[in-house]
Parts: structure tokens; C-alpha cells; sequence
């Protein structure tokens, strides 16, 4: 298991965007924008039940992450990891928590009808970054 510096959980803590990669059953590469959480050394994604990256990482839980500061994007983070968790316990108060970190709303306003959220916990085992 890797640790994340503090500078590093920093660009994690803040509104930036990271790239989530999984592998499809085929082999081939998927790879997602999405929102993103920390949690000491683990990352949180949230997405949604019937997704891509739910199915993926299930199946196979390395991924890698890349993250970029909004202000900077020649500060970045790179992360590979193994999802350690993939949870619906606390999935809809986790996507309301990033509605408020991204959109500054109090709940998530894309939500569909019948929609299962999924939280997923990943364990850096591997981090690199650099910072200008």
C-alpha cells in the first residue's frame, strides 16, 4: 500500500477532476471523468449501479486514476490502485457530499428515477505526482 502526501491528499480534497481507468472484460481500457473523494489514503468514486466502472472493477479491481489541479494542470497526481470496497452503504449521502464540492448544491440534482448509487473505495498502491 502507497500513502499520499499531504500535498497530494490537498489536489484529492479539492474540486478537481480525475480519470478513472478500469479494464473491460476484454481487455481494452475504459476510462471515465468523474468526481472524486479522499479518505486518509483511499479514494472515494461514486457512480452509479449498471455503469462501466461499477461492472469493471468488480471484476477486476486495479485501476488508475489521474487527477489535475483546475488552477495548474501541470500539478497532477497519478494513482494505481486496487478498489478494496464497492459498497451502496452511504452511496447517496457520498454523491450529495460531491454535489456540494462540485456543483455547490446541498444534493445531487442528476439523480435518475430507480437509480442505485455505488461507492467505491480504492487503496493506492502506487503514487506519483508533480508539482510546479
Amino acid at each position: 500500500m502507497a500513502t499520499l502526501s499531504d500535498q497530494e491528499k490537498a489536489v484529492l480534497a479539492e474540486a478537481n477532476y480525475a480519470h478513472l481507468t478500469t479494464m473491460n472484460s476484454d481487455g481494452s481500457p475504459q476510462a471515465s471523468v468523474v468526481w472524486i473523494d479522499v479518505d486518509g489514503d483511499d479514494i472515494l468514486i461514486n457512480t452509479a449501479e449498471g455503469r462501466a466502472k461499477a461492472r469493471n472493477v468488480r471484476r477486476n479491481p486495479k485501476v488508475a486514476i489521474s487527477i489535475t489541479r483546475m488552477d495548474n494542470p501541470f500539478n497532477w497526481v497519478g494513482v494505481r490502485g486496487t478498489v478494496v470496497e464497492v459498497t451502496n452503504d452511504g452511496a447517496d449521502a457520498h454523491i450529495d457530499k460531491l454535489a456540494g464540492k462540485y456543483l455547490g448544491a446541498e444534493t445531487y440534482p442528476y439523480r435518475a428515477d430507480g437509480e442505485v448509487r455505488v461507492m467505491m473505495r480504492i487503496r493506492p498502491d502506487r503514487v506519483t505526482s508533480v508539482f510546479m
